[in-house]
């Protein structure tokens, strides 16, 4: 800076007015703007040591600059997080570590022990480790003498524990996406009479009807209005007066123009439950995003940051009503119509939200959570649903393999069949499904292994119908338990030659045939077992008689319907002709 002297302005040199780089403060608490999510604060200050706060604060600054590793503000945020949380290990283990030169292996070592002592699970721990290490890997690669050789060598792995299989994020129910389908098309029908209404009548405003006229006005002209301004104030005080409750005047009076931030939930799970697209997905679309309409269907176009190398991406959907995908984001268009002449942008989402017009979301947890308290969404066991988008997608996925019934080729939509079973099919909410058709499987290779054949009173009035196998039930042999297709084609026998076995081996013969007019026989023979309990060990009667008495009452009984076992039951017993060894 040039002295000044009397009558002459203060001249600064360029160097006065650079940023000093050994400002450290400057070095600590910094902006960063990355390419998605808008800007990000952070705040190193209170950090130490100061010198390694710094280099990873410079790190952080890099990555998340244009082209930088970093490009979302919800990534920045977690480095930013897993950081305190690294010199929140070094503190307390009082680790002599000054500047990144003072780090050794077993620092990186003593933080994952450290974190499994305070009960992080393994891939928890993993991707808390993996952040710290990515600005060490930075700092090496642009200054490659900075860190120690053992560090180094460290560097080339994130943990050499096994980090086993993550959770997988489970859908909800269909009953709750029900609730979540209607709950979010009915708002947004009712955002869209909303929108251009027309100015805050006083019975829901309050004040005067000219106030609230002139503010309507202003905002139509300027796009949005503060709530310092003097008709906001003059209306609020009049309010006061009356003693009236308190009312959110300028989003309420906004809400006539444009869309607000708690607009966009019903938006966000409709379109999230219907395409199946990632909520990340969902909040970049832009005003194009819409493309080659086609028999009842058209295009999303849109981006996923995390395909590396294939980010751009189209769905087709349908477009053939106002609630179909095609038609909730056409209306997205014209409800944003009015606000993208005060804040231009290619983005499809612009909004009112804390006095401005905005065009990036970010969605807070509390507008999610009140959207679902007004609706009074519940669970399969009725609490209130605790509502998290990401789990949409999910929900998407599981509705989509219940409708295909589980077939993979159907199912996996834009991923491999070992990627969709993986990730999709493999969650917690299907696994009833996927046991039952385990259990329907084992039931169905435990009656096949019964080698006679049950036929029951319906089927056996269809068979009568076909000549070849009403021989079958009509057989001049019939034996008795079982009405026998072959008595002279045993397989207990030659060819020709009589069946040998004229007991309950019948049960266990591929020419038994079962009908209803068997199961009074059934029945004497289940007496008689039942009685020969009393003569015989426990052990004695299970070799002899359980395997019989399993097949009659697990496996032929249970095929008939309950009214001709009971009537079969009641019947007389028939005489039994039981073999000599059965009666010594």
């Amino acid at each position: 800076m040039t002295r000044p002297r009397k009558g002459r302005r203060v001249a600064f040199a360029k160097d006065d007015t650079a940023p000093s780089q050994d400002d450290k403060i400057a070095g600590l608490r910094f902006t960063i703007e990355p390419a998605h999510g808008g800007s990000v604060v952070l705040d190193f200050v209170d950090l130490k040591p100061r010198r390694l706060a710094l280099a990873f604060a410079k790190t952080l600054r890099s990555m998340g600059q244009a082209g930088g590793a970093l490009g979302a503000r919800s990534t920045i945020k977690q480095h930013a997080c897993a950081y305190r949380i690294f010199f929140a290990y070094l503190a307390e283990t009082g680790a002599r570590v000054r500047g990144p030169e003072d780090l050794r292996a077993s620092h990186i070592d003593g933080f994952e022990s450290w974190l499994e002592a305070a009960g992080k699970r393994p891939i928890h721990r993993h991707t808390l480790i993996a952040k710290p290490l990515q600005a060490l890997r930075a700092l090496d690669a642009d200054t490659p003498s900075l860190l120690t050789p053992d560090l180094k060598r460290r560097l080339s792995y994130t943990s050499a524990r096994p980090i086993g299989r993550s959770t997988p994020r489970d859908a909800y129910s269909p009953f709750v996406a029900r609730q979540l389908r209607e709950a979010a098309r009915a708002d947004i029908a009712a955002i869209a009479r909303r929108v251009g209404s027309g100015p805050v009548s006083v019975a829901e405003g309050g004040g005067r009807q000219d106030l609230l006229d002139q503010i309507h006005a202003i905002i139509a002209s300027d796009g949005s209005i503060p709530h310092t301004h003097r008709h906001v104030l003059r209306i609020y005080a009049l309010r006061s007066l009356a003693r009236a409750p308190f009312v959110a005047l300028v989003p309420l009076m906004h809400s006539r123009h444009c869309m607000l931030a708690a607009d966009l939930v019903p938006f966000l799970v409709l379109l999230s439950i219907e395409t199946g697209l990632e909520i990340e997905c969902l909040k970049a679309l832009r005003v194009d995003c819409l493309k080659h309409p086609k028999a009842g269907t058209i295009e999303i176009h849109y981006r996923k940051r995390r395909a590396r190398g294939d980010e751009f991406k189209h769905i087709r959907v349908r477009d053939a009503g106002p609630m179909t995908p095609g038609g909730v984001i056409r209306a997205i268009l014209s409800l944003t119509e009015r606000a993208r002449r005060f804040h231009p942008s290619d983005s499809l989402w612009v909004y009112w939200r804390d006095g401005a017009l905005r065009d990036v979301i970010k969605q807070p947890e509390w507008t999610v959570t009140a959207w679902v308290k007004r609706h009074n969404i519940r669970d399969d066991d009725g609490a209130l649903v605790h509502l998290t988008l990401s789990r949409l997608r999910k929900t998407h996925k599981a509705l989509w393999y219940l409708k295909s019934q589980g077939e993979i080729a159907r199912f996996a939509v834009g991923h491999t069949p070992e990627v969709a079973a993986r990730h999709y099919a493999d969650i917690p909410s299907l696994r009833p499904i996927h046991e039952a058709a385990v259990a329907c499987a084992f039931q169905e290779a435990h009656d096949s292994a019964l080698k006679l054949r049950v036929v029951t009173p319906r089927q056996e009035t269809a068979l009568r119908r076909k000549r070849r196998e009403a021989a079958a039930l009509d057989a001049a042999q019939d034996v008795w338990l079982a009405t026998c297709s072959g008595f002279t084609q045993s397989p207990h026998a030659p060819a020709g030659a009589p069946c040998p076995h004229a007991a309950w081996a019948c049960l266990e013969c591929p020419n038994a045939i079962i009908t209803a007019a068997k199961l009074p026989a059934l029945f004497a023979f289940l007496d008689f077992i039942e009685s020969e309990r009393a003569g015989l060990s426990a052990a004695d009667w299970r070799a002899k008689f359980g395997q019989a008495h399993a097949r009659i009452t697990q496996q032929i009984l249970p095929k008939f319907p309950k009214t001709i076992v009971a009537k079969a039951q009641s019947a007389p017993r028939p005489h039994l002709h039981l073999p000599i060894e059965v009666r010594g």
